[in-house]
């Protein structure tokens, strides 16, 4: 009872660290396992480990196959998580160079590394090439926390994040195909025997896959289901599929849970986004105890066994060789610059992915004799555990090295996608600033999209938007909502994180009314609110601009823009097309070029009418 609390606990734990300090939560939970597992053996009386899984075989936490159960089951839950993250459409729309990544660079990876396993280590080939292909994944787990701290131009972030999401179950997919021939071949691999038992797994995993996703669906959008029981309900059906196509054909689940992710993943249901919460936070429980009691499994004879110069030439080869020209054949022709390809090619990760099926398919096939089965899962982690490391600890220094680090994010976020909210970010996005706007309203953000605007669904009051590497170049925050409160909220929460260059938010009709009281991140006017500004959008429906001559001309447009009705000053756009937000203390602004323009919002005014001052 003690080591199951101690697992859990030390779990959460290495979660909370991983939180607090921004980097992968599998650095830390590796780390804690070979702490209180191999490790232990150093320093501990009787050379014991403090966390047993397995002891003699028939001993431990998870006494006989009890462990393999449990990681089959568990990476059945995960592998079906990323599945679903999986959108056909995303595919389409997210460039040549993610779709080549997915493709050119997965077959480079796959043969380059199995290359490099087989010469280096003398494994055979249908070891060395499963190796390969286990290190194929990187994943969003070991990219997010990354990228969240290392602020970069927009498409250098999308290219790693929408990588890691495709290439998760698609790496997936090929280790589980590579794993299933050999363990069908028994020793006779490539045999007509081999072949159709390896035909009747990719037929039983396709079929029970594509099959219960549909059944599923259907049910979920009949309401056969009951929403209270639609998580669990979904969990009971995942766990069904991988046991009973494993019936059918023995090794065939976790192909038939991928399959049903990405299936489900592409189908329109009412309650997808809810689903795919539950599984995150179900993966983060079932995480944090697989890679406990994963690298607490390994025996300290396993770890000898990478701890020479092989291993560390194999990931010289893997990291320095095998990813660089993976990324740079797949970007030939595709804009991105030789800087850009560099940050790319450094920033790969594995992830729990590979590190979870490593584990799996190591207890699998040394079970069943297959030479060289030994050295997967340390080779694995080894690879998994080296690439965290050297990319949590460098990746900042290294694209300020090679010059892809943002000094200053101009990026805009604005909170609410009204009318009011479109028609600004429209403009913004015409003036070449990065602009996304985030609001819970889903016909709002479907007409932003549409516009071709950068648009989120979600809460603030949710995590969902501290985890969006694409929001990583964001400096500013605009609260533009007809709520004070959550414009308030929006502020205090996103600050620090968004809102560093500038965090502004409409003042409420009860600040516009008491000028003493007005907030010192005011927006746009001390006497406009949200019901003002969404009356000149309507009557109006156009940003205007009017240019300055000099900073008393502006003051006497300022002056002009509170006295007229019609009229809601906005920004500065200076001669180089550089946009300053204006405040509500908009006479205070200063250091105005010469050229540079007043934008608002309201009444076009004649300028040969508008006498400087």
């Amino acid at each position: 009872m003690l080591e199951l609390a101690g697992i859990i606990i030390l779990g959460i734990l290495a979660q909370w660290v991983a939180w607090k300090f921004k980097i992968p939560a599998i650095l830390p939970l590796i780390l804690i396992g070979l702490l209180v597992g191999p490790i232990a053996t150093l320093y501990t009386e009787g050379a014991v480990k403090l966390i047993e899984p397995i002891w003699n075989g028939t001993k431990g936490l998870f006494p006989g196959d009890s462990l393999f159960y449990f990681v089959s089951l568990a990476i059945s839950i995960i592998l079906f998580e990323g599945g679903l993250t999986l959108k056909k459409n995303e595919i389409l729309t997210v460039g040549p160079v993610i779709l080549k990544l997915i493709t050119v660079a997965v077959i480079i990876t796959f043969f380059g590394a199995g290359l490099a396993a087989h010469f280096i280590f003398d494994l055979s080939w249908p070891i060395s090439f499963l190796f390969s292909s286990l290190i194929i994944v990187t994943g969003p787990t070991v990219i997010t926390p990354i990228l969240r701290n290392v602020p970069l131009k927009k498409d250098i972030s999308t290219v790693l994040k929408w990588e890691g999401i495709l290439i998760d179950p698609i790496g997936a997919l090929v280790a589980v195909l590579v794993f299933e021939f050999i363990s069908v071949g028994e020793g006779k691999a490539y045999t007509i025997t081999a072949l159709i038992e390896f035909a009747k797994i990719v037929l039983f995993g396709f079929t029970f896959g594509f099959t219960f996703a549909h059944a599923l669906a259907f049910g979920i959008k009949k309401k056969v289901i009951p929403h209270y029981l639609l998580n669990v309900f979904t969990l009971a059906t995942v766990l069904g599929v991988f046991v009973l196509s494993d019936a059918f054909a023995h090794e065939s689940g976790l192909l038939s849970v991928v399959v049903m992710g990405m299936v489900l993943g592409n189908t329109k249901l009412p309650n997808i986004e809810e689903l795919l919460y539950f599984k995150e936070s179900l993966s983060v429980l079932l995480i944090s105890i697989l890679f406990i009691l994963l690298a607490a499994n390994i025996n300290i004879e396993d770890l000898l066994l990478v701890l020479n110069w092989n291993a560390l030439l194999l990931f010289a080869v893997v990291v320095f060789v095998v990813r660089p020209l993976g990324v740079f054949l797949s970007s030939i022709r595709s804009g991105l610059k030789t800087n850009e390809k560099l940050f790319i090619s450094w920033v790969g990760p594995r992830g729990i992915v590979a590190a979870g099926i490593a584990s799996l398919f190591g207890i699998k096939l040394a079970d069943i004799g297959e030479p060289g089965a030994e050295y997967i899962t340390p080779l694995v982690f080894m690879i998994v555990l080296g690439t965290v490391l050297l990319n949590a600890t460098t990746a900042r220094v290294f694209a300020k090295m090679v010059g892809v680090f943002l000094s200053r994010s101009e990026g805009i976020m604005i909170v609410g996608a009204s009318k009011v909210s479109r028609l600004i970010a429209t403009y913004l996005k015409s003036n070449k600033r990065h602009v996304v706007l985030v609001d819970s309203n889903r016909d709002n953000v479907k007409k932003a999209k549409s516009l071709g605007i950068d648009a989120i669904e979600g809460s603030i009051y949710s995590d969902q938007l501290t985890d969006n590497v694409e929001l990583n170049d964001i400096g500013f925050l605009m609260a533009l909502t007809g709520n004070s409160d959550i414009n308030k909220f929006a502020i205090n929460k996103f600050r620090d994180q968004f809102g560093e260059n500038g965090s502004f938010r409409l003042v409420s009709t009860d600040e516009m009314n008491d000028p003493q009281n007005n907030p010192e991140e005011g927006l746009f006017s001390h006497t406009d609110d949200y019901e003002k500004l969404v009356d000149l959008a309507e009557k109006y429906p156009g940003i205007n601009e009017i240019k300055i001559d000099d900073e008393d001309h502006y003051a006497s447009l300022i002056t002009m823009t509170k006295q007229e009705e019609d009229m809601i000053p906005l920004f500065i756009k200076d001669p180089d097309s550089n946009i300053r937000i204006i405040s509500a203390y908009s006479e205070q602004m200063r250091e105005i070029d010469e050229d540079s323009f007043l934008v608002y919002i309201g009444k076009p005014i004649d300028i040969e009418v508008v006498e400087k001052t």
